[in-house]
């Protein structure tokens, strides 16, 4: 691949791909964190930062976490075989270590030269933002390898290594997953990778060790405030990804206040886009087509150009925007963007379409804050069939994550839809009704007699569908692609697209018999 408009792209040649990444010294893992000291030399085989996954000669990190203190297992991963352990300070235990003034800050500097920093070798590009994130490198990743660039993506539905699909883990993998993610695709030619930056991987420093050659800002609205405790502490996280020591070059959304003032102090050169003609990219205009998709009308740096995308609903304008302004810099010509946009499809769980020969529109999102789900039922709205259509909702809100935000999303969901089943998602180690209350509170009194609760998030899924009518839409919130959730101390196997299938084929065999 050659540079063209300023890209930093350099060819890379497909490489050897091992199953394992050579040992290495541990003095020279060490040289990599300002500051460390190592007394002990000895040979590094793997990385890890959990005690039980330890195998013998892997270097052990002693993570500090929210209930554990990773330096009380370090004799546990002496004792699986561990060859060294880094720590915060020198422990009384018979293994080489590595003494750091910061553990976390470490294992991404460690693990970029255990893998020989791969990041290097491609082209990089990062996404953060509330919204958008996993369709936006969905669609680099697709347009791009439609462009005929080996191209890679990293984030919350998997890790797309070539033609493989890794499961997914969380949305940025910690750093010794994520460098090696990285390696495994260097080793196998990857030339670019879009990856998902989010502002826990941020503030945790998963993605120290990495410097990106793009760093994409989508959008911000409140989440994730159990974490951060307030929207200013969350857009720095989030606006960390666009520092001059990590990224090179920003494409910022500035449809909302965060992305104006982001725009406004970043301290590298980058493109702003948005809808507000003042706009580096902007998005003139947006043709809704059902569900035959969009069309994308942008004006600015680029030139005019229209964007046919099959992706469903104007919420999804942003995104192509991003992607398309994204492989523009990169160095794809004008006709290369726009027909690789033209024939990406959606993200898995995004806007997913389930067809079990019933007549009613189901669809499984992953929306699960209030201006996500706030803008999937306005582009919703229009599917269901003029005068008799209803929009039923079966949505919950995760355990253990900003209760703040539950009534906000309940509000939302009376406002947008005509039925809401309020049910669990991944409700953790909190009640299920505790959660559901929470929803309740933001509706209306005169709406009440809308809402059904069913705890069951099968029972929800089942009775929403069974009860459609045609011409009807049936939309299951977020969990969107993910197969499995967790109650108290049940892992919880469902597939929301599964379950809306089965129910909708016993529609129609009921229909039918």
């Amino acid at each position: 691949m050659v540079i063209r408009h300023g890209a930093v792209m350099a060819e890379t040649k497909p490489a050897e791909h091992a199953v394992e990444a050579p040992p290495i010294g541990l003095e020279e893992l060490a040289a990599a964190v300002p500051g460390a000291v190592c007394a002990e030399p000895t040979l590094v085989r793997r990385l890890t930062h959990d005690s039980r996954d330890v195998r013998p000669g892997d270097l052990f990190f002693a993570l500090p976490g929210t209930q554990h203190d990773g330096h009380r297992f370090v004799p546990d991963a002496r004792a699986r075989g561990a060859a060294a352990a880094v720590v915060d300070h020198p422990m009384d235990v018979a293994i080489a270590q590595v003494v750091v003034p910061s553990v976390r800050r470490a294992v991404g500097p460690i693990a970029a030269a255990f893998y020989r920093h791969p990041a290097d070798r491609m082209h990089l590009m990062g996404v953060t933002g509330t919204n958008g994130k996993t369709t936006v490198c969905s669609l680099l990743r697709q347009c791009l390898g439609s462009a005929g660039v080996r191209a890679g993506q990293i984030g919350t539905v998997g890790s797309y290594v070539g033609d493989e699909v890794l499961p997914p883990t969380l949305t940025t993998p910690q750093a010794t997953d994520l460098q090696r993610t990285l390696w495994e695709m260097a080793a196998t030619g990857t030339q670019v990778v879009a990856m998902e930056a989010s502002s826990h991987g941020l503030d945790q420093h998963r993605l120290d060790g990495i410097s990106f050659d793009v760093g994409v800002f989508t959008n911000l609205s409140r989440e994730h405030l159990d974490y951060h405790h307030s929207m200013e502490a969350y857009f720095a996280a989030k606006a960390g990804l666009l520092d001059p020591g990590r990224c090179r070059f920003g494409i910022v959304g500035v449809d909302d206040s965060w992305g104006r003032r982001l725009a406004g102090s970043a301290a590298i050169p980058l493109l702003t886009v948005g809808r507000d003609r003042s706009s580096d990219v902007v998005v003139a205009g947006v043709e809704n087509h059902g569900l035959d998709g969009i069309e994308v009308h942008l004006t600015g740096v680029f030139g005019r150009t229209v964007i046919r995308s099959p992706l469903v609903g104007a919420f999804n304008a942003p995104n192509l925007a991003m992607a398309y302004a994204v492989a523009r810099h990169a160095g794809l010509a004008e006709a290369e963007a726009v027909g690789g946009l033209g024939a990406a499809g959606p993200a898995p769980g995004r806007f997913e379409l389930v067809q079990a020969g019933q007549p009613f529109l189901v669809v499984v999102d992953y929306a699960h804050t209030p201006a996500a789900l706030a803008a999937l039922l306005a582009s919703t709205r229009p599917l269901a069939a003029p005068t008799v259509g209803r929009i039923t909702l079966v949505l919950g809100a995760r355990g253990g994550r900003d209760r703040g935000k539950r009534p906000q999303t309940g509000a939302v969901a009376v406002r947008g839809a005509d039925r809401v089943v309020f049910t669990a998602d991944n409700p953790g180690d909190e009640p299920v009704a505790s959660i559901i209350s929470d929803l309740q509170a933001g509706v209306p009194g005169a709406d009440g007699d809308r809402v059904e609760v069913v705890a069951d998030r099968r029972e929800a899924i089942e009775l929403a569908v069974t009860r459609a009518a045609p011409g009807d839409v049936v939309l299951i919130v977020g969990r969107g692609h993910e197969k499995t959730f967790r109650n108290g101390s049940d892992v919880v196997t469902l597939d929301d697209r599964e379950a809306a299938a089965a129910a909708a084929r016993r529609w129609r065999a009921e229909l039918c018999g």
